[in-house]
C-alpha cells in the first residue's frame, strides 16, 4: 500500500541523511532506514543515503589519544582527526550502511564525495559558528561543498542502485576534506532537486523540550525555526540540522523532515504524512 502511495514521487529523488550512531545496530537500521530505503526504491523513487561518522570518530579518536573538539555541534578537523574521518567515513560506517540496507533488499554502493568529483568542496575561512561565541573560528581542513556531480548521481541511479556516500569531499587538487554530513545531504538534496530530504537520527524531530521526546513540534516555518534557534530550544548538534534546511528551501527542494528511527515505520509513515513522526520544514 505505501508503494502504491508513493507513486506521486516515482522519478523524483528523496535524500536520506543518517547519522553514524544509527549505524551501530545494523538490524535496527535494517528493519528502519532499510525498510524505508526499500520502500522508496520500489516505487521508482531515487535514493541517495548520505552518512555522518560522529559516535565512531569519537570512539577512534579517544583510542588513539587524540581528544575530540566541537564548536557549535561541529567537529574541528586537524590533520590526526582527518585520517580518523577517512577511516570510520570511508571504512567502518560505509560498510556498516550498505551491510544493513544489503539485509533489508537494497542494492546499494558506498563511497565518499572524493570518488570521481561526486561532490566537491573547499576549505572553509574562519567563521562565526552558531553557538560558537561571536569570534571566527577556524574549522580546520573542514570543506564547504562548491560542486555536485548530478550526472554521476543519476547514472548510478540508473543502474537501479542506492548511492551511499561518506562525507568526505575532495577540493580542487582531490586533497580530503572533512565535511558535515548535514552540510553535504543540503547540497546534494539541492542540486538534484530533490522532493525531499530526510534527516534520520536518535532523535524524533526538534524538540521544545530536549529531554522529553512528547514535545516534538510536528511542523515548523522557517520564521519558527529560526526563534527556536535563537530561543536556545534548539542546540548543539540540532542547529546544523536546522540552519542547513532552512537555506535549502529556497533552492528548490519542497520538504525537510527531521525524523527519528523508531517506530519502524516512521520514515516511511513521515513521506506519506509530513509531521507525523518527525518535524517537517516547509515554506
Amino acid at each position: 500500500m505505501a508503494v502504491n502511495a508513493l507513486a506521486a514521487f516515482a522519478g523524483r529523488w528523496f535524500v536520506v541523511k543518517v547519522g553514524g550512531e544509527l549505524a551501530i545496530d545494523r538490524a535496527r537500521f535494517a528493519l528502519s532506514v532499510g525498510r524505508a530505503v526499500r520502500e522508496f526504491a520500489d516505487a521508482a523513487i531515487k535514493v541517495a543515503v548520505i552518512h555522518g561518522a560522529g559516535p565512531q570518530a569519537t570512539e577512534l579518536s579517544r583510542r588513539l589519544g587524540i581528544a575530540p573538539v566541537t564548536v557549535g555541534g561541529r567537529r574541528i578537523t586537524d590533520p590526526a582527526t582527518l585520517e580518523v574521518m577517512k577511516m570510520v567515513l570511508a571504512g567502518q560506517v560505509s560498510v556498516d550502511v550498505v551491510s544493513a540496507l544489503g539485509a533489508a533488499g537494497v542494492r546499494a554502493l558506498a563511497t565518499t564525495g572524493l570518488s570521481a568529483g561526486l561532490v566537491e568542496a573547499r576549505r572553509r575561512p574562519p567563521v562565526v559558528v552558531t553557538g560558537g561565541g561571536p569570534e571566527p573560528i577556524d574549522m580546520g581542513l573542514v570543506g564547504d561543498v562548491t560542486k555536485v556531480n548530478v550526472s554521476l548521481f543519476e547514472a548510478i541511479s540508473n543502474l537501479g542502485l542506492v548511492l551511499v556516500l561518506g562525507s568526505l569531499c575532495g577540493d580542487e587538487r582531490g586533497s580530503p576534506l572533512n565535511v558535515n554530513a548535514d552540510t553535504v545531504a543540503a547540497r546534494v538534496a539541492a542540486e538534484l532537486n530533490a522532493a525531499k530530504l530526510f534527516l534520520v537520527s536518535n532523535v524524533p524531530g526538534v524538540l521544545r523540550d530536549r529531554g522529553d521526546p512528547a514535545s516534538r513540534i510536528p511542523r515548523l516555518t522557517p520564521a519558527e525555526a529560526r526563534a527556536q534557534i535563537a530561543s536556545r530550544a534548539i542546540q548543539g548538534g540540532m542547529i546544523p540540522k536546522v540552519e542547513e534546511s532552512l537555506a535549502l528551501l529556497s533552492r528548490g527542494v519542497e520538504s525537510i523532515h527531521i525524523v527519528g528511527i523508531e517506530p519502524a515505520h516512521a520514515l516511511v509513515e513521515e513521506a506519506l504524512s509530513p509531521g507525523r513522526f518527525g518535524t517537517v520544514i516547509e515554506r
